[in-house]
């Protein structure tokens, strides 16, 4: 036995915007159809836009190393190929 609110989908089509407005904060339903569970509305799993200092500092350890002089060097050859490349056609 599930433990959401069941909706029937006649429900579903006629409270659909009350529906999704409940998912979008949080509430699960499971939808029924002539008596009989035919799925879930659950919602979706969002990461926090925030991410604190110290998250940033736990996930930032282990990544490589940048070198400055060929990233920039990378980029210069990238705008000028554009910049050619414009000129060309």
């Amino acid at each position: 036995m599930s433990l959401q609110p069941e909706i029937t989908q006649r429900d579903l089509r006629s409270r659909s915007r009350e529906i999704m407005d409940a998912v979008e904060h949080g509430q699960s339903f499971t939808v029924t159809r002539d008596g009989h569970g035919i799925g879930e509305l659950i919602p979706l799993r969002r990461r926090p836009r925030f991410v604190s200092r110290q998250q940033f500092a736990a996930m930032s350890r282990n990544t490589p190393s940048v070198d400055l002089e060929a990233f920039r060097a990378d980029q210069d050859a990238a705008v000028d190929h554009e910049a050619i490349s414009q000129y060309d056609r």
